[in-house]
């Protein structure tokens, strides 16, 4: 199978196409995004152009081959169990890898797959089942009365509190929190995040990722991980998300290296404070660490929207050296385009102020 066939099982919107040229003419009504990746997608190259979130630096523009976004499609499917006339919902942007994927999933793979607008609530625009969909964490919030209507759900663009995941344990939807990168075609690696209020689980098992085929993992000398993946990238892919290796293919997320803050000497994860956090906490908020001359950084926490009593000593396993030392309000944190909070244009912001 050429790396942009089109299957022939592929629905969209209710309508089935014989030839690629009459999903790109079909598409120009839909979106713009998604008429220009139809029309990349089947043309002659190779690859595709995508840009990055910027999430964690300055977005940029890169190369995809195609042959890697259909293994990706191809493993996600055999992951999932998602074969042929899976219905699916895509309710993300297709101007970013996320909506992106969805579509080829669905081209590869044959699914029925139906478009909507990308808005925080996506299940007020539909009243089909389906079995597969992916959200960003505030989609998730805002569609949990109607969540039931989607059999297997991935979540991505952020981590999803601790406050979210209480409330989908009893909901009878398979969620998943996702690990990957543009770099990497999205996913390559999975966390359940429900089903385990009524079973014995250990924490390890609820809190570890584990990887899709094809994918080994390891640790470089930072602790960082470094992704081995020959089916979706040409290159070792070497991060800065700080990890524990649980088994050959299990590993702990822990944090962003690019976030660690050393404060007098010890070092801080604002990833594993902030879970100890968000029990407390009921707006969107981070820590961070800011120059001091006593410790070098000063832990802080820096909370969106109005100012409120907020007591730490409420939140529970929190050590001395994990209580933010100075709380600052904001009105709202500065986001990229798939909404993800960019931490040091925020506090750039604030102590421009």
């Amino acid at each position: 199978m050429k790396n942009n066939q089109l299957h022939s099982n592929f629905i969209l919107n209710g309508n089935s196409f014989s030839t690629s040229k009459e999903l790109i003419a079909f598409s120009e009504g839909l979106s713009k995004y998604l008429h220009q990746f139809c029309t990349d997608w089947f043309d002659k190259k190779d690859f595709v152009e995508i840009q990055t979130s910027g999430s964690t630096g300055k977005p940029k523009t890169i190369q995809l081959k195609k042959e890697f976004m259909v293994n990706s499609a191809l493993a996600t499917g055999v992951f999932f169990d998602l074969y042929e006339d899976t219905t699916a919902l895509l309710c993300m942007s297709t101007n970013f890898i996320a909506g992106k994927m969805m579509l080829v999933r669905a081209f590869v793979l044959g699914w029925n797959l139906d478009v909507i607008e990308p808005v925080s609530s996506p299940l007020e625009n539909t009243n089909k089942k389906y079995d597969f969909s992916a959200m960003v964490p505030l989609q998730l919030q805002n569609s949990l009365s109607q969540i039931y209507r989607i059999k297997k759900l991935i979540v991505g663009g952020g981590v999803v509190s601790e406050e979210l995941t209480s409330k989908i344990q009893d909901v009878p939807t398979k969620i998943f929190a996702t690990f990957g990168m543009t770099e990497t075609c999205t996913h390559i690696a999975v966390k359940q995040l429900n089903g385990f209020k009524n079973r014995t689980s250990s924490e390890v098992e609820k809190s570890s990722y584990t990887t899709l085929p094809n994918v080994s993992i390891s640790k470089d000398s930072r602790n960082c991980l470094v992704i081995n993946a020959p089916k979706v990238s040409d290159v070792q892919i070497v991060t800065n998300d700080v990890v524990m290796i649980i088994s050959k293919n299990k590993f702990k997320w822990l944090g962003r290296i690019d976030h660690v803050i050393n404060s007098g000497g010890i070092k801080l994860h604002p990833e594993e404070i902030e879970k100890k956090l968000a029990k407390i906490i009921k707006q969107r908020f981070f820590v961070a660490g800011v120059p001091d001359a006593n410790l070098g950084e000063k832990l802080i926490l820096v909370v969106e929207g109005k100012t409120t009593t907020i007591i730490l000593s409420k939140a529970k396993n929190l050590s001395r050296f994990e209580m933010p030392k100075a709380i600052y309000f904001v009105d709202a944190f500065v986001e990229t385009s798939t909404k993800k909070i960019q931490r040091k244009k925020t506090l750039d912001s604030l102590f421009k102020q």
